[in-house]
């Protein structure tokens, strides 16, 4: 084995000993685990409709979008999501990515050419830290969910920094006070950069996501971004504002210039997705009886756990080890759920994370729930 092969290994072997090994798990079409572990909160990637607008748009257009957005990927399909999704986000514009990672490292970049500060919160998914990387401006990390930090970090910088944060975080479930983080920023000539994947379709009129909740909606210093893959049951991702600046992403984003665009069947798809997610609020409802429910029955079991804020329960484990387990143990009894462990905690503890899903049975959920009681360390 060469050199740099054997310093691989042994970072392998560093891993596993600290039980941070993970693996690739291939599941069949139509297996009957209960999933409280994907980001399918309102049961869509299944819906009878939204299935059919994406295979009636595999048989016009075919497998894949056949280039990038800018070339030949823009189909009539792309234009018209982008406009229901700026139109149900509040926003003048909007610009439909492959991933909503690619959509994150893209509205993060490309603040760097009007700022001198980023203002990233601690508990930032993966793909905005890696964007305050690529941004090419200094980064201040801000304590969790700290407004008065945040004022403190930005007021060095008047009309030079941006705030960015995710509205309901990934890992831990909880909701950012927005509304107090857009006073800062608007006390200081800010922008505020927000992640709205886990609350797009759970949160606010229609489902138009915590930013709309906040009553930010169309603010001309706030950027949206989100996911087309939980709530919408697809793929993709999204950034929504000022139409300046989408006009801006599109000269200049290299995840948008330089991708493959999302294929058109998906994006049909996630179309009529956005229209069964304004109308769907008996299953908004129904997620947050739920949500109340599981969190009640762990805290009777002794778990320190809350209420979630939208879909995502984050529920404590002794460590890495325990949490692979864990998780095992549920899947095992054929419930599957999420298994968090460094580096995607941020605070460098371990957990299971639950999401609710709304097209989970309600049999189904009450033996999930029963089987993750009984399988805890």
């Amino acid at each position: 084995m060469t050199g740099w092969l054997e310093a691989i290994e042994r970072l392998a072997r560093e891993r596993a000993k600290a039980g941070l090994t993970r693996q690739l798990r291939p599941r069949a079409a139509g297996d009957s685990v209960v999933d409280l572990a994907g980001n399918d909160y309102l049961g869509l990637s299944v819906h009878p409709d939204v299935v059919a607008a994406a295979r009636d748009a595999l048989d016009a257009y075919g497998l894949g979008a056949t280039g990038s957005r800018l070339v030949r990927g823009t189909t009539e399909a792309h234009a018209e999501l982008e406009s229901a999704l700026a139109g149900w986000l509040g926003a003048e514009s909007a610009l439909v990515f492959s991933s909503g990672y690619l959509a994150n490292l893209a509205v993060v970049r490309a603040v760097g050419a009007v700022c001198d500060l980023i203002v990233s919160d601690a508990y930032n998914h993966a793909s905005l830290i890696d964007g305050c990387k690529i941004s090419g401006i200094p980064v201040k990390i801000a304590p969790h969910n700290d407004p008065a930090a945040v004022a403190a970090m930005v007021k060095e910088h008047p009309g030079r920094a941006a705030v960015v944060t995710e509205s309901v975080f990934s890992v831990d479930g909880d909701l950012a006070p927005l509304a107090a983080l857009h006073e800062v920023t608007s006390a200081h000539g800010a922008l505020l950069i927000v992640d709205d994947a886990h609350a797009l379709g759970l949160l606010g009129s229609e489902g138009a996501g915590g930013v709309a909740a906040a009553g930010l909606a169309g603010q001309p210093d706030v950027l949206v971004t989100a996911t087309l893959s939980k709530a919408l049951g697809g793929a993709g991702g999204v950034v929504a504002g000022p139409a300046v600046f989408v006009r801006h992403l599109v000269d200049t984003g290299r995840t948008f210039i330089y991708d493959t665009a999302p294929p058109p069947a998906v994006v049909a798809g996630v179309l009529t997705a956005v229209r069964v997610a304004r109308a769907a609020d008996d299953r908004r409802a129904e997620l947050s009886r739920r949500g109340a429910r599981i969190a009640t029955r762990l805290r009777e079991a002794g778990f320190d756990v809350r209420d979630p804020a939208a879909g995502v329960l984050s529920v404590p484990a002794p460590g890495p080890e325990a949490a692979v387990a864990w998780a095992a143990d549920c899947r095992d009894r054929g419930v599957a759920v999420g298994c968090f462990r460094p580096p995607s905690t941020p605070d460098g503890s371990s957990r299971l994370r639950l999401t609710l899903n709304a097209g989970v049975t309600e049999a189904d959920f009450a033996n999930a729930l029963k089987v993750i009681v009984e399988c805890a360390p």
